[in-house]
Order: C-alpha cells, then sequence, then structure tokens
C-alpha cells in the first residue's frame, strides 16, 4: 500500500456493490471501519445507540469519553451543532480548516443524544476531506461516528489487516488508503477558541 497521501493521488473509491454493501451495514446498526486521513476510523449510524455501544463495546473505550462525527459537508452536521453562539470570526475559521484533518468541539443541538456527547454541552465534529469518508457519508446523506480503529491504548489501524487482527468478523471492512506519515487531527474548542491537540 502507497505511503502517500490519500488527497493528492487517485483513491480507490469503493465500487457500487461495496457502496450497497455498506449502506445495508449501516442501516443495519453495523459496526463499519473505514479510511481517513490519517488512520482507519470506527463507525456507525450516530442515530443507533445500540450500534454506537457496539463501537464503544469492541474498542473498550468509555462512553463519557465522547465521540466525533465526521461528515462530507458542514450541511450533514447541522442536526447535531448549534452553531448560533458561534461568533462570526469562529465560522470563518471553522469554513478555512474544512475539508481536511481538522477536528471542532461544538455546541450540541437539543436533539443530539447524550450518548454521542458522553452527556457534555458540546460535540466533536470534522468535515473530511478522504473520498471514500465523502463517498460513504454522501451515501447515508450525513454523518458517521468516528473514532481511531483501535481497541484503547493499542496503535489505531492503518490497514485492512490491522482491522482483521483487531477486529476480525466483527466489523464492516472498507478498505482505501491512508496517509502513513499524518498525524491526527488538530483539535479545537468553537467556543474558546482553545486548541486541545494540534
Amino acid at each position: 500500500m502507497s505511503e502517500l497521501s490519500p488527497l493528492t493521488q487517485s483513491e480507490i473509491i469503493p465500487s457500487a456493490e461495496t457502496m450497497s454493501a455498506f449502506t445495508a451495514a449501516f442501516t443495519g446498526g453495523q459496526v463499519i471501519a473505514y479510511p481517513t486521513e490519517a488512520v482507519f476510523g470506527l463507525g456507525c449510524d450516530p442515530d443507533n445507540q445500540a450500534a454506537v455501544e457496539q463501537v464503544l463495546k469492541i474498542k473498550t473505550r468509555p462512553q463519557d469519553k465522547g465521540l466525533i462525527l465526521i461528515a462530507a459537508s458542514l450541511e450533514q452536521l447541522m442536526p447535531y451543532i448549534d452553531i448560533t453562539p458561534l461568533s462570526q470570526a469562529i465560522l470563518a475559521q471553522v469554513h478555512a480548516t474544512w475539508p481536511g484533518p481538522y477536528t471542532w468541539i461544538m455546541p450540541k443541538a437539543a436533539k443530539t443524544p447524550d450518548y454521542l456527547t458522553g452527556n457534555r454541552s458540546t460535540i466533536a465534529v470534522r468535515v473530511s476531506a478522504h473520498p471514500v469518508v465523502i463517498a460513504l457519508c454522501n451515501a447515508v446523506d450525513g454523518p458517521l461516528v468516528s473514532t481511531s480503529a483501535n481497541p484503547s491504548g493499542a496503535e489505531p489501524a492503518r490497514s485492512l489487516v490491522d482491522i482483521d487482527q483487531y477486529f476480525g468478523q466483527s466489523v464492516f471492512a472498507i478498505d482505501g488508503q491512508v496517509d502513513h506519515n499524518a498525524q491526527p487531527s488538530k483539535i479545537q474548542d468553537a467556543l474558546t477558541g482553545k486548541v486541545l491537540r494540534g
């Protein structure tokens, strides 16, 4: 597998057959493993609590840590976030960093479930530039839960071989390239402007 950035070369876009199988897995509440800019992610339908709990279970991640939502556009995130408290300067900064490996902590919408946020009033969100993520999110017209594909404390998966070793047949895996030299996404609080990572 190439170590070049997937954003600077032609990417392996999932076939129509794979996309159809993905859609069925997503609506059926399965855990999905998929490539992002830096590592493989684990995700599912954010509106399916049982699926989210399965992601946390196989990753051995405490629910109170919360999860990221990854999307193909800001519009796909709007049902889950509340941008009304954010300044125009911050919103301009958000638009300038997306799409790309940049995560923003934003106020959550009133209807966003606590199982996604770890009972916080905020939620972590990102608009990805990765072609596979864009294809997946557009196929279901919404975001995916996103957390690094590894048991807590282990190295994040960067290939399907890693996914198989970690999770076997417990996830629906989609192939694609990641940038082996990339760092995890930068994280910034949209209310305070504080950079939390990166």
